[in-house]
């Protein structure tokens, strides 16, 4: 399907959403459903406590595999939470997955501070200069290696202007925030300190959504903190106290801008999950 055709289906299903009629929607008779890591039938969860979609919006396309992503808002009683939607369309025009992560941070194991949510130009534009899709994988899978075991080696490529939002957080380049010592500093100084030594594993890796004419990566996978380190050292020297002291698993939603043939900004939003929790999409 070309883009036009997969942005009709989302604006379909987001005005379903909204209604919270979930029959409204095409689905495919083989469709699959989840929220928040859980297989659920169509119109529970979301579909029944939503009150309206918040005003952050980001939108982008796989035209290759029927792919089309969002980035936003969605307002249920008391707050309003980030939210990520994936849906795979068929030829027919039919919904056959989607899959969200909304983060409701009352349920949250992980409350960053002051969650904004603001439309990025640099993820809207498309790519001025834009690689294969097999390099924006490999390079947004470089950042997984780069996060996993966090020793300073890079194994990626971050443009000198990176900058990377979670949870409506931004957590680099951020001189406003004192959230945690990194928050200043920008992605690869951040990493080639070492400070995510405590992500001991970034497992269930999948790149269900390549969008080549935006240079947009759409991720999902699980990071698994054992909870065991203690004090680490960082490359400059200096000792730290682990940020995670349990066994604690994300499951996580993130998208990367390639352009270039680096990472340019990161959109994360994530969840706690049970530990070693796995997919209903795939097992791991």
């Amino acid at each position: 399907m070309n883009r036009e055709a997969l942005y009709a289906v989302l604006e379909s299903y987001l005005a379903a959403l909204a209604c919270k009629d979930a029959s409204a929607v095409p689905w495919a008779s083989d469709a699959r459903h989840s929220e928040n890591n859980v297989m659920l039938e169509p119109g529970d969860g979301v579909w029944q406590t939503i009150e309206r979609l918040g005003d952050y919006r980001l939108i982008f396309a796989d035209t290759r595999t029927g792919g089309v992503g969002y980035f936003g808002t969605v307002i249920e009683p008391r707050e309003e939470s980030a939210f990520t939607l994936r849906l795979k369309v068929n030829d027919a025009g039919e919904v056959t997955e989607s899959e969200m992560v909304i983060v409701r941070n009352s349920d949250s194991g992980l409350v960053l501070p002051n969650p904004r949510f603001w439309t990025k130009p640099i993820l809207e534009a498309d790519a001025e200069a834009p690689v294969s899709r097999e390099e924006m994988i490999r390079l947004s899978n470089g950042y997984f290696e780069t996060l996993e075991l966090n020793d300073g080696e890079i194994h990626t490529r971050f443009h000198p202007d990176c900058d990377r939002v979670e949870n409506g957080f931004q957590s680099t380049n951020n001189h406003e925030a004192d959230f945690m010592p990194t928050t200043r500093m920008g992605c690869e100084e951040q990493f080639a300190l070492g400070w995510y030594r405590y992500d001991d594993r970034l497992r269930g890796r999948r790149f269900p959504l390549v969008d080549e004419e935006r240079g947009i990566v759409l991720a999902h996978g699980f990071i698994d903190h054992c909870g065991a380190l203690d004090r680490y050292q960082l490359t400059n020297g200096e000792w730290v106290d682990s940020f995670i002291r349990r066994p604690h698993t994300f499951y996580l939603a993130e998208i990367f801008k390639i352009d270039h043939g680096m990472i340019r900004q990161i959109e994360a939003n994530f969840i706690t999950v049970p530990y070693h929790m796995k997919s209903p999409w795939d097992g791991q």
